[in-house]
């Protein structure tokens, strides 16, 4: 009988360094910003290489022109695995030294948007699970990757998996960038669009109109003021929850009162903040303003909310993902947070363990000259090999 350190180093023979960056500079040359959705050519040439590894593959369209991808193998009894990741990439923005969609290959990394966040982490756990396949492992269970479309924006992707009912899954592994730290609890993510109406006037009598700026002046400091006393309630391994205004809009022109103006405002959430309550306080911080007194109006609505979630750094599943980790050699650093927000936190509400761990830097995502080094994408890889390998209890 072949022992089970014979199958792992088997399995880890098979993970080859070539295949490995060849698919990611693959990925990277594919364009697939978000915004404006643009994750379909992504899909279809993942889709490709998983079909050409051996891998059963479904293609679904969560709306026109946006597919999630799910690869699998195994049909073990067994609840299954689940690597989680994300098509869709930032949009390139400006200052770079290189071309963004090259994939070029220098000084050890593979460089372009997305190289890091995440189609470097898809092409590692696509790599993991064919040299599981290759190697001919029969395991307990079916191991799932799914590549899923608008992470970076609202989550269709992710509510769609979620919404048509997740397989039995004894645990997930979200391959975002993590500097090949084992992750187990993440902050969550709302937006918020504000609202302030006025009436127009000719600026040459402005008390004639009611101008909404001025309005929304004073609910930008109180974000602030709200910003500041979150601040005194950290999370131990996520910091505090945040708001961030991100735009604001208003007036038509600078002779005219203004009489509408609209900004938007990022509400990180901690770990056990549900969105239901999140939305009735910022109404709540809304209605003490009082704007009403200066005769204008104001309302509040929440256009996305994403999960955060916490697996107990104890439990089973991230003790077995990091000693897997650390056997794929891994840095062996403690378990950690996160303070981003990701697709994991819908899978965890499931009941689901949910780690975080990948390959590249947050550091380096959404960002001019974003790379991921290929020694840390041979290392994901092999981790998340070894992790299929034992995960099973």
């Amino acid at each position: 009988m072949i022992g089970r350190s014979e199958v792992e180093h088997a399995v880890l023979g098979l993970i080859e360094e070539d295949e490995l960056v060849a698919l990611t500079r693959e990925l990277v040359r594919v364009p697939g910003e978000n915004p404006p959705g643009q994750e379909e050519a992504t899909a279809h040439a993942l889709a490709g290489m998983c079909e050409a590894r051996g891998l059963d593959v479904e293609v679904d369209e969560v709306i026109p022109g946006r597919p999630n991808v799910v690869a699998s193998f195994g049909e073990g009894g067994s609840p299954g695995l689940l690597l989680l990741g994300h098509t869709d990439v930032v949009p390139v923005g400006t200052g770079w030294t290189r071309d963004p969609f090259a994939g070029e290959l220098r000084d050890g990394a593979v460089h372009g948007r997305g190289s890091t966040d995440m189609k470097g982490g898809l092409a590692a756990c696509l790599v993991a699970m064919a040299a599981v396949l290759r190697a001919g492992v029969r395991l307990p269970g079916a191991v799932h990757l799914a590549a899923l479309v608008d992470e970076e924006d609202t989550g269709l992707g992710i509510r769609h998996l979620v919404d048509r009912g997740l397989p039995p899954l004894a645990g997930c592994v979200v391959a975002e960038p993590t500097d090949l730290r084992t992750v187990v609890a993440a902050r969550g993510d709302s937006y918020l669009h504000y609202r302030v109406t006025g009436r127009a006037a000719h600026s040459g009598d402005p008390s004639e109109g009611r101008n909404a700026i001025v309005g929304a002046a004073r609910l930008v400091a109180d974000l602030e003021v709200w910003h500041a006393e979150l601040a005194a309630a950290r999370h131990p391994l996520v910091g505090p929850a945040t708001v961030s205004v991100g735009t604001v809009h208003g007036g038509q022109g600078t002779s005219i009162v203004a009489a509408e103006c609209d900004l938007t405002a990022d509400r990180r959430l901690l770990p056990d903040e549900g969105p239901d309550a999140v939305l009735a306080e910022a109404r709540a911080r809304l209605d003490a303003l009082d704007l009403a007194t200066a005769d204008l109006s104001a309302e509040v609505t929440m256009s996305m909310a994403m999960p955060g979630f916490a697996t107990p750094a104890d439990h089973p599943w991230p003790t077995l993902v990091d000693g897997a980790l650390a056997d794929a050699g891994g840095p062996k650093l403690p378990v950690a947070g996160w303070t981003a927000a990701c697709d994991g936190g819908f899978v965890a509400r499931t009941g689901v363990p949910v780690v975080v761990l990948g390959p590249g830097s947050l550091d380096r995502a959404h960002r001019a000259d974003e790379r991921v080094e290929v020694a840390q994408l041979v290392t994901a890889a092999r981790a998340y090999a070894l992790t299929l390998l034992r995960g099973w209890g």
